[in-house]
């Protein structure tokens, strides 16, 4: 998975361990993935991506094979997207990039989006896969978005009640609505992951960080920051966002000249529309600087 690519571990400032992958050479690129994936997640885009750039693929803390601060595993502020923004802007410049661009689907999006608000010095462009702001998401709850996305609040409950229940069948409760997206190989790398327990409760506390010190965070930028590098927004037609008539809209309201469209796929972006996915991402990396 990710052949070519070489794996190292970046220590952070904070105290964080990020595993990342590097290949190619070039404009830097700084690839994140979502729940419950890990970086394999960019198999189909980054080799491709890795021909005109350098590209970085890392694990979100406590995801995959990147660890938390020593001590922090019940702080919850600890797995917020601010801390997690900051490792990556660490790892970043271990590596020796000052500015780059960033591209994250689902929670991966959900740090690349603060990191953009948090160090807009560093980011030169930004994209968002199949996510709302945070916030957002919160203000507009309801029923029909409760039920499908009943996740959210699961995960995000006290103690260890998630952690518990999820350790009696992970690959029923991680792999629920996803057959066929994934790649062997890849399948094989997220399941080494969800299977330790440390990285299930990785996975809980970024959830309730994403119901509590995210959506604060998010509130008090909202109308303060603005998003001012070129922004790409990508959304499944047949995932979650589909149902969403206004998702420019919503993120115009952070990143103003934010430009996108849906690709007709689920919410996997990519590895459903992997070639689109690369092609979209190629023109935003191509777009000046503002």
């Amino acid at each position: 998975m990710l052949d070519g690519f070489a794996t190292a571990d970046v220590d952070t400032p904070a105290g964080a361990r990020i595993r990342v992958r590097t290949a190619g050479s070039g404009p830097p690129v700084l690839l994140l993935h979502g729940y419950p994936q890990t970086s394999a997640m960019w198999h189909l885009v980054a080799p491709e991506l890795a021909r005109g750039h350098t590209v970085v693929a890392a694990d979100l803390r406590g995801y995959g094979d990147s660890v938390p601060p020593p001590g922090t595993a019940d702080d919850v502020a600890a797995f917020g997207k601010r801390a997690m923004a900051a490792d990556q802007v660490a790892v970043m410049a271990a590596l020796g990039f000052g500015e780059f661009a960033v591209a994250g689907h689902d929670r991966g999006a959900r740090c690349a989006y603060r990191l953009a608000l948090d160090h807009p010095e560093v980011v030169t462009a930004l994209a968002v896969l199949d996510i709302l702001p945070t916030a957002d998401v919160f203000a507009g709850v309801d029923a029909a978005f409760a039920r499908s996305a009943w996740h959210w609040f699961f995960l995000a409950q006290p103690g260890d009640l998630p952690e518990r229940l999820i350790a009696a069948d992970p690959d029923a409760f991680f792999l629920r609505g996803t057959d066929g997206v994934f790649a062997p190989e890849a399948l094989a790398a997220f399941r080494a992951a969800y299977r330790r327990p440390e990285v299930v409760h990785a996975m809980c506390q970024d959830y309730r960080a994403g119901a509590t010190v995210d959506v604060a965070d998010d509130e008090a930028d909202r109308g303060r920051r603005r998003i001012a590098c070129p922004t790409l927004v990508l959304w499944g037609s047949r995932g979650p966002l589909g149902r969403v008539p206004d998702v420019l809209d919503g993120w115009r309201q952070w990143a103003p000249a934010a430009t996108g469209r849906s690709l007709d796929c689920g919410h996997y972006l990519a590895e459903e529309r992997p070639a689109e996915t690369l092609a979209a991402l190629r023109d935003l990396l191509r777009s000046p600087r503002r």
